[in-house]
């Protein structure tokens, strides 16, 4: 599934379930957004520092995590806009249950995240 990334529309990132499974195996949108619920610039490099942290600290390098950060987040298109849009995704697949990524694609084509 694409999410998109700037308010115009002109820019996309690919979403896999693997993406969301790495997200959800290292809790990395927890706490990450202040109480505002506003998700700046200044969300997106807290969330680049957690990751980098993670990756410091760990002995073996985990594929999905790297690929979850070369694929999603460092990805050259990822801006505040972008992170929103993969938070309001990540929420949606949870609340379905989180185990056919397919299902929630059909549920959220049509439906703007702004």
């Amino acid at each position: 599934m694409k999410i998109q990334t700037n308010s115009s529309g002109t820019r996309s990132i690919e979403i896999e379930e693997t993406h969301l499974l790495t997200i959800e195996k290292y809790q990395l949108l927890r706490d990450l957004i202040d109480s505002n619920g506003y998700v700046d610039e200044q969300v997106l490099d807290k969330l680049k520092l957690n990751i980098r942290s993670l990756l410091e600290s760990q002995a073996g390098v985990d594929k999905e995590l790297l690929d979850l950060c070369l694929d999603v987040i460092y990805h050259p298109n990822m801006k505040a806009f972008g992170l929103q849009q993969l938070v309001l995704l990540y929420i949606n697949w949870k609340d379905r249950g989180n185990n056919n990524l397919g299902s929630t694609t059909r549920a959220i084509q049509g439906t703007p995240f702004n």
